[in-house]
């Protein structure tokens, strides 16, 4: 019987969708452990379990083993054996098993209490301030709640290795805030935004600055002007920046993760779905 490879969170789980493929009982079955998952910050498991199983074989007899069942038979009449009856061969005696039925889905629990914000925002410094110890960094997270959005700003020395290029690093580690904060207390209907060194207000105003300096060459030269890719976040910026200045528009063209603003003078052609 060939391997299957499977993985999961957890051995015990990875072991359970491996015995799902092969429809066997777990007494059935052999197992290789290819990898473990990895234990991470606050306890929490890195990475996923990897397990490789298959239907145990059946072990040949011994040779030893063979020649103890017993008296050899006598051997039979001429054709005796010819007109024996015997019973149809069989390649093994064990009943086929049928194939384990799917696992029911748990329905989601419709009976927790809407989560505090308040709560939510510990939660979130708890987890980055964690994360500042674990990289051996200077610094705190400190968080403002005003109804459901919360504003976390990271400060300290260094801190600002977390922003990354045009702020992936710092888009990847809100990211997980909001995950461990969900993980921890469930859904909720909070709006989460971190901040790292002043980063965000720092790339409003370069780009607000940028945006306007492109309006002034667009209404100079009569000719549309299409930026580099930007986020979502940062094409905002672009296209609240130039709202209010007469005589141009803003549009957005393209798909994620290469869609683009593009600045026209006032009247021309625009689609846009930001």
């Amino acid at each position: 019987m060939e391997w299957v490879e499977t993985t999961a969170e957890t051995i015990e789980l990875a072991k359970n969708l491996a015995l799902d493929q092969l429809g066997v009982a777990e007494d059935d079955a052999e197992f290789e452990v290819v990898e473990e998952p990895k234990q991470g910050l606050f306890g929490r498991t890195r990475g996923e379990a990897r397990v490789r199983a298959r239907v145990r074989p059946n072990t040949p007899r011994g040779k030893n083993e063979r020649r103890d069942r017993g008296p050899k038979r006598t051997p039979r009449a001429a054709g005796e054996g010819n007109n024996s009856r015997r019973g149809p061969k069989s390649g093994s005696d064990r009943p086929k098993r049928e194939p384990r039925p799917p696992r029911e889905e748990r329905a989601p629990r419709t009976d927790m209490p809407p989560v505090d914000p308040a709560t939510v925002s510990v939660a979130a410094t708890t987890f980055l301030n964690g994360l500042l110890a674990a990289a051996s960094l200077t610094g705190s997270a400190q968080a403002t709640v005003a109804g459901e959005d919360i504003d976390i700003n990271v400060t300290g020395d260094e801190v600002a290795m977390f922003v990354g290029t045009k702020g992936a690093t710092l888009m990847a580690i809100q990211d997980l805030t909001r995950v461990v904060s969900q993980r921890r207390l469930g859904d909720h209907e909070t709006h989460l935004r971190v901040d790292i060194a002043g980063y965000r207000e720092k790339r409003r105003e370069a780009l607000s600055r940028f945006a306007h300096k492109v309006a002034a060459d667009v209404l100079a030269s009569g000719q549309p002007r299409v930026l580099e890719p930007m986020n979502s976040a940062d094409r905002k910026i672009v296209h609240d920046s130039l709202v209010e200045v007469a005589g141009v528009e803003t549009r957005s063209q393209g798909q994620d993760p290469h869609r683009r603003v593009v600045v026209a003078v006032a009247g021309s052609d625009s689609e846009s779905d930001d």
